[in-house]
């Protein structure tokens, strides 16, 4: 997909008044890069007082984070490195794609199309950038997949969800859960110097982006419940509930998919839970793996305004799991 491509997106149907954003940085300068990658992960509001959900302050401000932290990178010119075999081969064996590259698309058009259904102006915008920023990952890779030579399935047609609502409460929760094992794991694979530093700088913007979109995903959500009445909120709580007991559902065992062929294709859905051996050499253990999943999602979010909401679940689970967990003999 080109970057023309992405501008007309699925977005600026859905969403009458919606442009996507300008992309300066086509050969920007060392600086301006680093400014640009500092920019979109520090953001403190010159607002005073707490930022209650709920409030307009809250809303206004949550808008404005993930307007002004933008990262304007352009996937059609990231450099791909020329990977030594091994690497190669690891690149290619890591059994994400096919899944990778369809959740991305189905991600843009059921955020694009909830964010179509919102009354509010600024909350729109946000989650209609939120939708373009997935339009634009799923573009990276695509693109990584054609310079490393991996197959992949043809892909199914993308179809409007009927319930926009659900659909994006699946993609939001879905996403709390895979970044924060992600952010360990990508650790892990800097770390593990199997992979050279050029490709991992490459997708660290990407990285942290997923960061910025779980941040405004946790903010709506506390916005979109202080606002609705009891018996209105109880209906969503019960609605929330049914997202976790599918989101558990769908991750045990492997995740089945039609390609457009109508042919099945079946991958691991738990990967980033339990795909540490597959991007390092050390054998690392799940407290270990757990920890760094911690340490690494502290880190990712500290540079945001301490007053706007963070996805808690999973981290709550992980330290409350981690007082049993029995160290692994090494």
């Amino acid at each position: 997909m080109s970057d023309q491509a992405i501008d007309s997106f699925d977005t600026a149907r859905l969403i009458p008044g919606f442009s996507a954003p300008h992309l300066p940085l086509h050969h920007a300068d060392r600086r301006a890069l680093e400014a640009a990658d500092y920019t979109t992960r520090h953001w403190t509001s010159d607002a005073s007082g707490p930022l209650t959900p709920g409030t307009d302050l809250h809303r206004r401000e949550t808008c404005r984070m993930f307007r002004e932290t933008f990262n304007p990178y352009r996937p059609a010119v990231l450099e791909w490195p020329v990977l030594e075999p091994a690497a190669l081969k690891r690149i290619v064996e890591l059994p994400i794609w096919d899944i990778a590259v369809q959740t991305e698309g189905k991600a843009r058009l059921r955020m694009a199309a909830y964010a179509a259904t919102l009354d509010d102006p600024d909350m729109r915008a946000a989650l209609a950038l939120n939708a373009w920023e997935e339009s634009r990952h799923k573009d990276v890779l695509s693109r990584l997949v054609a310079a490393y030579g991996i197959a992949l399935a043809s892909e199914p047609p993308y179809v409007l969800p009927k319930d926009a609502e659900w659909a994006y409460l699946v993609t939001g929760y879905s996403e709390c859960v895979d970044s924060f094992f992600a952010f360990g794991l990508f650790e892990v694979a800097k770390r593990s110097g199997l992979f050279p530093p050029e490709l991992i700088d490459t997708f660290e913007p990407v990285i942290q982006e997923e960061c910025r979109h779980i941040l405004l995903f946790a903010n709506w959500l506390a916005w979109h419940r202080a606002r609705l009445s009891w018996w209105r909120r109880i209906r969503f709580e019960l609605r929330v509930a049914a997202v976790w007991v599918f989101l558990c559902w769908e991750r045990v065992g492997l995740a089945r998919a039609m390609d457009a062929d109508g042919n099945e294709h079946r991958q691991d859905n738990n990967f980033t839970m339990n795909g540490a051996q597959s991007v390092s050499d050390v054998d690392i253990g799940v407290p270990d793996l757990m920890r760094l999943c911690l340490a690494e999602n502290t880190r990712r979010f500290s540079g945001y305004d301490m007053r706007l909401q963070r996805p808690e679940t999973v981290p709550k689970l992980v330290r409350f799991a981690l007082r049993f967990a029995r160290e692994k003999r090494r």
